[in-house]
């Protein structure tokens, strides 16, 4: 006889992720955070600046929010480029359907990065690099999505 436990509930969960991007170098460089063990989750892997959609924002108004505080740069300091589709991702373990919300930006002020306590490590990386982190879920997936988007005008 089987033992019959009720199906655990997804919780939908909305954030965005955003990658930067800096092109004052010979080739585009994509910042990357690695996560703080003070964060909800994925503690000490690599993602984009990154954060819950609050309710009644938008997640276009939540990716500039969140490049605020995780970056301290101002909407004058970054471009968004383009928007991409919703990368969805189920976390049995964590109990959570997750769609991201992924954007593309231009960091028109790199140099005046100051990442908070969310980060315990930023780096620059060339975008083909992504795959040698241990990152979020699905952020290559995120980070294509982003990359051929809608532009944002």
């Amino acid at each position: 006889m089987s033992s019959s436990r009720p199906s655990q509930t997804m919780r939908p969960t909305h954030v965005v992720s955003c990658f930067l991007l800096r092109e004052d170098s010979p080739s585009p460089r994509l910042l990357i955070v690695q996560r703080s063990q003070r964060v909800g989750s994925y503690h000490a892997h690599w993602a984009g600046i990154s954060g819950f959609v609050e309710p009644n924002v938008s997640p276009d108004e939540q990716a500039f929010v969140e490049i605020g505080e995780e970056t301290g740069l101002q909407r004058t300091q970054v471009r968004m480029l383009r928007r991409g589709q919703i990368v969805e991702y189920r976390d049995v373990e964590l109990g959570r359907h997750w769609s991201v919300h992924p954007f593309l930006f231009a960091v028109l002020t790199p140099e005046q990065i100051k990442t908070d306590w969310e980060a315990v490590d930023m780096r620059w990386i060339e975008p083909d690099e992504l795959t040698n982190y241990d990152t979020v879920p699905k952020l290559q997936e995120a980070y294509t999505s982003a990359l051929h988007g809608d532009r944002v005008v």
